[in-house]
């Protein structure tokens, strides 16, 4: 079956929306696995299999008035004229007071985002990578420099990794060198992620934070489609706890490297899910 090809249930006009989703299809600087561009699609479509109540949260998502507005054209662009796009656009939203909600797309993405920002704002990243690479395959844009493009525009001290498992040594060395704040799966695993998001929101305390959710900080059990997966990760609900700790703080988000053809369609199912819990969570604590 065939269903719109818009987020569901976001039947607001563009003017009258608080939360704008838009899709960013870009996938040229994956290292591993291709497909991310098709995410976008993959995703909406998926949304369309949930009911609009939320049974834990007691919201109805056709209280929220949020829009779809498409895919950006970025699929054939260079990294850096993306980010640019990107960025363009994000401020545009910014500008009209609009919360922003990217559906990628690979990491690269995120960047382009950020930028739009103020530079006071935090970043909290969800993710099995550091991310930290000043360049990858002479490309500074790669989706394995995220988080290195994002200290470029914001202060290294507001940035938090949660999730982390995969590393190179030389990375991981600069980024604890520079004082990146990062938690990785392991010490989670032991001390349970409640810990985590104490440590995480002392650290960034009371700040306006932009979460990026790279679905690879799951265990491939959970999100098998994506285009670095990593073992030992995380639980959809350690996922779901992060969001309800910061739901109060948060002013954008992303979820990004979703790669649907790589499994049946649970990725994109759970990426979907993760978007209208951000918009139940986010809307209803913006409102207490």
């Amino acid at each position: 079956m065939v269903f719109p090809d818009y987020f569901a249930d976001a039947e607001s006009s563009f003017n009258d929306a608080e939360f704008v989703i838009f899709g960013v299809p870009y996938d040229k600087t994956s290292s591993f696995r291709h497909g991310a561009d098709q995410a976008p699609k993959e995703i909406r479509q998926a949304s369309w299999n949930f009911e609009t109540y939320n049974l834990k949260t007691g919201v109805d998502l056709r209280d929220i008035k949020f829009h779809d507005y498409g895919d950006l054209d970025v699929r054939n662009d260079d990294p850096e004229i993306m980010v640019k796009k990107i960025r363009d656009f994000t401020s545009s939203l910014l500008k009209k007071n609009k919360f922003p909600i990217a559906i990628g797309g690979e990491h690269s993405i995120t960047p382009g985002i950020i930028q739009s920002f103020p530079k006071d704002i935090a970043v909290l990243s969800l993710d099995a990578h550091i991310d930290f690479r000043q360049q990858y395959e002479n490309e500074p844009y790669n989706h394995a420099c995220v988080i290195r493009r994002i200290a470029d525009h914001i202060n290294i001290e507001n940035i938090a990794v949660l999730g982390i498992r995969s590393v190179e040594k030389e990375e991981f060395e600069d980024a604890k060198k520079k004082k990146l704040f990062c938690i990785d799966s392991f010490f989670i695993k032991e001390n349970g992620i409640q810990k985590a998001i104490h440590d995480t929101k002392k650290h960034l305390k009371n700040k306006k934070i932009y979460l990026t959710l790279d679905i690879d900080v799951l265990d491939p059990a959970y999100a098998p489609g994506t285009s670095t997966p990593e073992t030992f990760g995380l639980t959809p609900s350690d996922v779901i706890e992060c969001i309800d700790g910061f739901s109060s703080q948060l002013i954008g988000f992303d979820v990004v490297e979703v790669c649907p053809p790589f499994d049946k369609g649970e990725t994109a199912l759970l990426a979907a899910r993760f978007v209208r819990y951000i918009l139940d969570r986010t809307w209803t604590s913006h409102r207490a």
